[in-house]
């Protein structure tokens, strides 16, 4: 069996190593103390409670101080990356605000408005679950609480 084998051994070996790399929502790119958000520039480590990634298909990230800031490129990727389209993308990652855990930023809550401010002032604040985004909301003042296909760029307007 080894004898038929060895010859696809460099086959199997090209297959296995090179193949696409595929990303759950859970797994978050390792991040350095250089990683820059390219929207405005901050070193992204100096913030962990707010660390948001965009995750590509290619195995390229993106990182983040904040979800605003990731919207904000994530609505303009035309401007910020001008070769990748939003189809590129393999995962958006946010911290939820309470747990700090990872959570998939495709289906988490944002609670807008709100007296929180994070890294960049005004914030979009994650949460994995409605009741807490809601909780939260009725906490802290916020105005609303929206879904990744409600943002748009008057809602990131709002958080000048």
């Amino acid at each position: 069996m080894l004898k038929l084998l060895r010859p696809m051994m460099p086959v199997l070996f090209l297959c296995l190593f090179t193949a696409p790399p595929t990303f759950s929502a859970g797994q978050a790119p390792a991040l350095s103390v250089k990683d820059k958000c390219p929207v405005c520039g901050m070193f992204v480590s100096n913030y962990p409670d707010w660390v948001a990634t965009i995750q590509f298909n290619d195995g390229t990230h993106v990182a983040f101080d904040g979800p605003k800031d990731l919207f904000t490129y994530y609505l303009n990727l035309k401007k910020y990356n001008p070769g990748k389209p939003q189809s590129a993308i393999a995962a958006i990652r946010v911290k939820d605000y309470y747990s700090l855990a990872t959570i998939d930023g495709r289906t988490a809550y944002y609670v807008i408005g709100s007296d929180v401010y994070g890294p960049m002032g005004k914030e979009l604040v994650p949460f994995a679950k409605l009741t807490d985004a809601r909780g939260f909301m009725v906490d802290h003042r916020g105005t609303k609480v929206v879904r990744l296909n409600e943002i748009t760029p008057a809602i990131l307007k709002l958080l000048e």
